[in-house]
C-alpha cells in the first residue's frame, strides 16, 4: 500500500489526542507501519493541536508535508481554514461546524472569519457535521469527536467492524457503549 497520510486538527481539549490514538490502533491492527507526530500549542488553554498520522506498509517518516493530505480531520471551523493548504488535491476534509473562539478572539484582538465552511468548498472537498449536536442526541456532548471519527471513517481503508473494535480496546470501558453509538451516528450520514 502506497503511503498515507491523515491530519487531525483541533483545540486543545477537543479530543484530537484520543482520535490519533484511535486510528493509531486501527492501523496498527491491519497490519500496517504507522508513524504519528503531535504538535501541541497551548493545548491545555485551548490552542492549537496537530496530529499528523502516516501509514502504509513501510513509513520512514512522520511529518506530513504541505499539499500531501489525503484526509484532513478538523474538530473546529477556522482550524480547517488554517491547515487547508496542508490537503491533496483530491483529499477529502471533515469538518466539525463548531465555533472555538481563540485567545485572540476572545480579547478583540481579532475578529472570527465569516462563512468559514463556504469558502473552503470553493477550494476543497469538504464533508461537515454539526458533531456536537449529533452526540447530544445521544445523550452525551462529550463524544463528539467519535462521531466526527465515525465520518471520517467513510474516506479512509477500514471497514466499520475494525473501527468498533478498535474504539471498544480504546476509550475507558464505561464509555465503550456511547462512543460505539457515536461512531456509528457519525459513519451513517
Amino acid at each position: 500500500m502506497q503511503t498515507k497520510n491523515v491530519m487531525i486538527v483541533g483545540v486543545g481539549g477537543q479530543g484530537t489526542l484520543l482520535t490519533s490514538r484511535i486510528l493509531g490502533g486501527i492501523i496498527q491492527a491491519a497490519g500496517y507501519d504507522v508513524k504519528l507526530s503531535e504538535v501541541h500549542g497551548m493545548a491545555q488553554r485551548g490552542g492549537s493541536v496537530v496530529t499528523f498520522v502516516r501509514y502504509g506498509d513501510k513509513v520512514y517518516e512522520p511529518i506530513v508535508e504541505e499539499g500531501q493530505a489525503d484526509v484532513l480531520i478538523a474538530f473546529e471551523k477556522l482550524e480547517a481554514m488554517r491547515y487547508a493548504h496542508f490537503l491533496k488535491k483530491d483529499g477529502v476534509m471533515i469538518v466539525n461546524e463548531q465555533r472555538m473562539d481563540p485567545m485572540t478572539v476572545v480579547t478583540g484582538a481579532a475578529e472570527y472569519p465569516e462563512n468559514i465552511l463556504e469558502t473552503l468548498k470553493k477550494s476543497y472537498q469538504v464533508v461537515s457535521i454539526d458533531a456536537m449536536a449529533e452526540a447530544r442526541k445521544l445523550g452525551n456532548s462529550r463524544v463528539f469527536n467519535t462521531v466526527i471519527i465515525g465520518l471520517a471513517a467513510k474516506s479512509m481503508d477500514f471497514a466499520e467492524e475494525q473501527w468498533l473494535e478498535v474504539i471498544g480496546k480504546t476509550v475507558p470501558p464505561k464509555t465503550v457503549d456511547i462512543n460505539q453509538k457515536a461512531f456509528k451516528a457519525g459513519y451513517a450520514r
